[in-house]
């Protein structure tokens, strides 16, 4: 029934991929030709370059974390799903031996007159105290984060080649793929149970149009907090999907893989008459979370601009011309002249505004809680630094490989 509607909807495929993926995106000033072109002709390569490099490489991971929510068997027994470790002597030996935040901090010493006030202090606590007062400021960190944050000293975690374990098809599908998202969407996007999301395509069920109206009357009825978080959702959701079309495996056999894109399986996912009208509003999402992400990286410049800040890796002159590159794309997001405006967020009466970025905090910390219960450990891979700029050059990737996709579906036009 798959490959018959397929047939029937084969014309003209890209323009209704695409034929509303253009002008100005909701809740901002800019738009999806804007994003494009700074993506795709400024950033894009750049970007790849610097991802490439041993400090952006190398990603240290517990991946044997357990579900906290539901038995999950850990793994989906699929070789595509699998994550190889790196052996010791893969990665750098500046990165596994020094903090890769500033490897200078810990060479400055600490003058006489810290060294006596620290003295005293754990001279006066007992070894209980010291220990409760250690539980209580990180209690008080994690008060403060969006997301469940590894440690890299477990004896669990390990160091992952993010170029040998790219995101792409691994074959991870069926009712516990759909548990993860379900639980995503119905439980952590604020919509209320009886409000129904438009997720299924006209393949599953027969009066789609209601639905989807009623769900996107309710969105727009939202605050912009809660519009912009799931459109973030369904925009990560969207890259993902890019990803593995565009990495799918083709060909299997005994002496070799190829992967390459399924144009299928996009129009599966994004085309408006499969998707019954969806799949350009998710690409829109996508270019809502590249300027969210965009922004991140324009406002986390100062912090990198500071000469403490070095990318170790233990070769000195490839860190520098590393970070040279890092403080240059991050320039490049600074400059980028439709930025989203974070000012809009929040605002209004305080202790609203205080309960609403609570609200929010904790369902982005409850997804990322989440992302334990994913058994294909290949889609499961998050670390601060290394996580932003990996995760930027994951959305750029799939706005780059929508250029792609718009040409290959002309052709078969």
């Amino acid at each position: 029934m798959k490959l018959v509607l397929l047939l029937q909807v084969s014309g003209c495929a890209d323009s209704r991929c695409f034929c509303q993926l253009t002008g100005d995106l909701d809740d901002c000033t800019c738009d999806v030709e804007t994003i494009d072109g700074f993506n795709n002709n400024q950033l894009f390569s750049k970007l790849q370059t610097l991802l490439e490099s041993d400090y952006f490489r190398f990603y240290k991971v517990n991946l044997n974390k357990a579900c906290p929510f539901w038995s999950s068997s850990s793994h989906c027994g699929l070789k595509d799903c699998a994550v190889k470790p790196c052996s010791p002597n893969a990665v750098p030996e500046g990165i596994r031996s020094h903090n890769k935040y500033s490897a200078e901090e810990k060479e400055q010493p600490v003058n006489c007159e810290q060294a006596e006030n620290l003295g005293a202090v754990d001279i006066s606590l007992s070894k209980e105290t010291r220990e409760a007062l250690l539980n209580w400021s990180k209690h008080d960190d994690e008060a403060e984060r969006f997301c469940v944050v590894d440690d890299e000293e477990s004896p669990d975690s390990q160091y992952v080649d993010l170029l040998l374990n790219p995101e792409r098809f691994t074959g991870y599908r069926g009712p516990e793929a759909w548990q993860i998202w379900n639980s995503i969407y119905e439980e952590n996007c604020f919509k209320p149970y009886t409000i129904k999301r438009p997720v299924l395509s006209s393949l599953f069920h027969s009066s789609p149009g209601s639905e989807s109206n009623t769900f996107y009357s309710w969105l727009e009825g939202q605050c912009v907090e809660k519009r912009a978080f799931y459109r973030l959702i369904s925009g990560l959701h969207s890259s993902i999907n890019i990803h593995l079309s565009a990495r799918y495996l083709l060909e299997d056999s005994w002496f070799q893989k190829k992967w390459g894109h399924n144009v299928s399986e996009f129009r599966q996912r994004f085309d408006s008459e499969l998707t019954d009208g969806e799949g350009p509003k998710r690409l829109r999402n996508l270019y809502f979370l590249f300027l969210i992400e965009l922004r991140a990286l324009a406002k986390a410049l100062p912090f990198f601009q500071q000469p403490s800040f070095r990318l170790f890796t233990g070769r000195p002159e490839e860190d520098r011309r590393h970070k040279e590159l890092l403080l240059h794309i991050l320039q490049l997001a600074r400059s980028f002249p439709l930025a989203f405006d974070e000012t809009s967020l929040f605002a209004g009466d305080e202790k609203e505004a205080a309960k609403l970025k609570e609200d929010i905090r904790l369902a982005f910390l409850n997804i990322s809680r989440i992302m334990d219960c994913v058994g294909c450990f290949k889609c499961r891979l998050r670390q601060e630094v290394v996580s932003l700029l990996n995760a930027f050059g994951r959305v750029s990737t799939s706005i780059r490989e929508l250029k792609n996709f718009r040409s290959l579906l002309a052709e078969e036009g």
